[in-house]
């Protein structure tokens, strides 16, 4: 029995990525998962696949972080439902654009600080409250090392990865005098649908991101997300950067010919 079998874990951001492949990960460790994205179809088939592996019934739910009125519905309703998550993995994030901050478009602007800074904090207040109620919650922060080092044009991606570092460090000094642990993991190069979408749907481009090494996986990143929310609840992991051996900070990477 590991210390995540029977916890509720609510994963945002779940329906791809990273956040699928948390979900995958938890499941097969026995946890409850809670799986919210805005592609319902794509959780539908994630729920059989969990379950067709032997995992437990996954609750699914079509909620846009964005929208501050969607989740705090749908945090009510877990919460009256008293399925108040153990452990709540803040995974919903996308870049797009790769322009110069003149040259950018302030659409792509709101989708990231929207979806990147205020949807972590919409989830958040909704349900950490209910954590400190009852005693006990973990709440995991999916950064970037770009919230370590700005690269080019990488401007308001970089910003609002900043910002969910500072968030962290913040909700910690928030929650002192509870056992509530808030932590951050914060991958480099990992290669999923993140620069499909940077780069409007053009796979080729996105491909060539990934161009002489090897990346990091969504399942690579998974496993560090449910090493740190499997440490004992006395041990907090406040920032932990996880790259590929290949990249030497946030935009050095050794790259073969």
């Amino acid at each position: 029995m590991t210390r995540i079998e029977g916890k509720q874990v609510l994963i945002t951001g779940a329906s791809s990525g990273i956040g699928a492949a948390c979900a995958r990960r938890f499941a097969r460790e026995g946890a409850n998962v809670i799986l919210w994205a805005r592609r319902l179809d794509r959780l539908e088939q994630l729920a059989r696949e969990i379950q067709t592996a032997g995992g437990s019934k996954p609750l699914i739910r079509e909620v846009d972080v964005r929208g501050r009125d969607d989740v705090s519905t749908a945090a009510a309703e877990l919460i009256e439902a008293g399925a108040v998550p153990h452990i709540l993995i803040n995974n919903a994030g996308l870049a797009a654009g790769f322009d110069f901050v003149q040259d950018g478009d302030p659409d792509d602007w709101d989708r990231m600080i929207d979806t990147n800074v205020k949807g972590l904090l919409n989830v958040t207040r909704s349900l950490l409250s209910a954590m400190i109620r009852l005693g006990r919650g973990h709440v995991i922060n999916i950064g970037s090392t770009a919230g370590h080092m700005t690269y080019p044009r990488g401007n308001v991606y970089a910003a609002t990865k900043y910002a969910v570092r500072a968030l962290t460090e913040g909700m910690n000094l928030d929650v002192q005098g509870t056992p509530i642990r808030i932590s951050s993991v914060d991958p480099g190069f990992v290669e999923t649908e993140f620069s499909v979408v940077r780069f409007s749907g053009n796979a080729e481009r996105a491909g060539k991101v990934y161009d002489g090494f090897r990346p990091l996986s969504g399942d690579d990143v998974a496993d560090t997300v449910c090493y740190v929310a499997g440490l004992p609840e006395h041990v907090n992991i406040l920032d932990v950067v996880v790259v590929p051996t290949a990249q030497r900070n946030v935009y050095v990477v050794d790259r073969e010919p």
